[in-house]
């Protein structure tokens, strides 16, 4: 018994020695501030692709919407076509059944001199042709509806497809943005920076005369709002939305997507920038408005608010100017 007693003190003794010998496993540390801005703006300019690749497809779906209502209003006409050729053909075979057919066999057995056999030989020429006519142009007007209707249906197939596709997007967004705002509430304490109290009160627009002014005096007064991931507006912006809804208030269409607004412009040098012009970045991942003195007017990035900065962000991929 003493023996076994022995043993466990020493047993004990052993592992007290080891774990005051042992060196100490260190905590994970937390992330340093510089670790943490890094990983938001590494998260970012990914989710900001996402986004622009969210517009992109919002704006191929307005596009298939719009071509469906077209398509749509052209076939209530086609509709009613196909259906007096029909009406007509009908009309057509229902007499030839109640008084026979009109042939020319039937013009030749009636009695009457050569003068009166020519006309009557007219006659049915002339009804035969007039019947085909209409024959021919209802077939037209069917095939014109069948076609119509499969590119309305390949038109609609397209979009449930992209509406799908949209969704899935959304959801990937919101999940992407879930973990950037916890980099930003550890970073920073809040996950989005506080609105401003009164958005684009604190800086005056530059005088900016013709439709630039209209775009530069809307994104001066955007300043201060918060991002919104696909929104154009007036409550928040990404940033494609931004540049769209300013040169809206000017009276010019752009779509709600970066690439698509660098295809929309006119390509110009640095040297030739005016305030209204837009300014591309980042593999034409984000976009921002030139108001002048070498700062644009953009709406940064999730949890951020629209401001005026420097136009040397990030890498510069061109200059725009709206047409």
């Amino acid at each position: 018994m003493s023996s076994i007693r022995k043993t466990l003190r020493a047993l004990a003794v052993a592992a007290v020695s080891v774990a005051l010998v042992a060196p100490a496993v260190p905590a994970r540390a937390e992330p340093s501030p510089a670790e943490l801005n890094r990983r938001i703006e590494n998260s970012s300019a990914q989710l900001e692709r996402v986004v622009e690749a969210y517009n992109a497809l919002a704006e191929q779906i307005k596009a298939n919407k719009a071509s469906a209502a077209r398509l749509q209003a052209r076939l209530g006409p086609l509709q009613q076509q196909a259906d007096q050729s029909r009406a007509e053909v009908d009309e057509l075979a229902v007499t030839a059944y109640k008084t026979g057919d009109v042939s020319t066999a039937a013009a030749l057995l009636r009695p009457g001199d050569a003068t009166s056999l020519l006309d009557r030989l007219a006659t049915v020429d002339h009804l035969t042709r007039e019947r085909q006519q209409r024959i021919d142009a209802f077939n037209r007007d069917q095939r014109r509806l069948i076609e119509e209707k499969t590119r309305l249906d390949l038109v609609l197939e397209r979009e449930a497809a992209q509406a799908r596709q949209l969704s899935r997007t959304r959801e990937r967004i919101e999940r992407d943005l879930a973990g950037l705002y916890e980099l930003r509430r550890r970073a920073y304490g809040r996950a989005t920076e506080r609105p401003a109290t009164r958005p684009g009160s604190a800086e005056q627009a530059p005088a900016v005369a013709g439709s630039a002014g209209v775009a530069v005096r809307y994104a001066y007064g955007a300043l201060g709002k918060p991002y919104r991931w696909g929104a154009d507006g007036p409550d928040g912006y990404d940033c494609s939305g931004l540049t769209s809804a300013a040169w809206r208030a000017a009276g010019k269409s752009l779509p709600h997507n970066t690439r698509m607004q660098w295809g929309a412009v006119a390509h110009i040098g640095r040297g030739d920038l005016r305030p209204g012009d837009l300014v591309f970045y980042s593999g034409l991942g984000h976009v921002g408005l030139y108001v002048g003195g070498g700062q644009i007017i953009d709406a940064p990035s999730a949890g951020r608010n629209v401001l005026k900065r420097d136009m040397n962000i990030m890498p510069i991929v061109g200059y725009g100017r709206v047409r």
